[in-house]
């Protein structure tokens, strides 16, 4: 019943409105609501400051979409979390191009995949930065 109602809203939202996907603020303006405008201009924001975007779930997804519509340069910038079991998600990640880091069957809404996610990114970026070469830790390469 709940899940009716939510598509009964969705479809009388589209048919009143009539959003054009090929108008990100539009469609924005038309049926995004305050919060993904908000975390849309957000992540337009990190982006601009080269600050990289943790995407966590449906809704911080589909504003992550909605920025980098506006302006692709921000793709670069968005990290997806994880997958969340979400119908929609799936397909918003695939719009984004972006591949999840976790598939832990999350719908919980507080954060938790950013925030379990936010160890692999650290441990990501400390063996980018610090983990050393061969070379640099004097490996020498047998020839074999």
């Amino acid at each position: 019943a709940g899940l009716a109602r939510k598509v009964t809203a969705v479809q009388r939202a589209l048919e009143v409105n009539r959003p054009d996907a090929a108008d990100p603020l539009g469609a924005l303006a038309k049926v995004g609501g305050f919060e993904i405008a908000g975390l849309a201009g957000a992540a337009l924001g990190a982006a601009s400051r080269r600050v990289p975007v943790l995407l966590d779930g449906f809704i911080s997804s589909v504003a992550g979409l909605v920025a980098a519509r506006l302006c692709p340069r921000v793709a670069p910038f968005l990290i997806a979390s994880h997958r969340s079991v979400e119908t929609g998600h799936a397909r918003v990640l695939e719009a984004l191009g972006q591949r999840p880091l976790l598939d832990l069957d999350l719908r919980l809404g507080e954060g938790s995949g950013a925030a379990l996610a936010m160890g692999l990114v650290d441990a990501s970026l400390r063996v980018l930065h610090e983990m050393a070469t061969f070379v640099s830790a004097g490996v020498a390469d047998s020839g074999r």
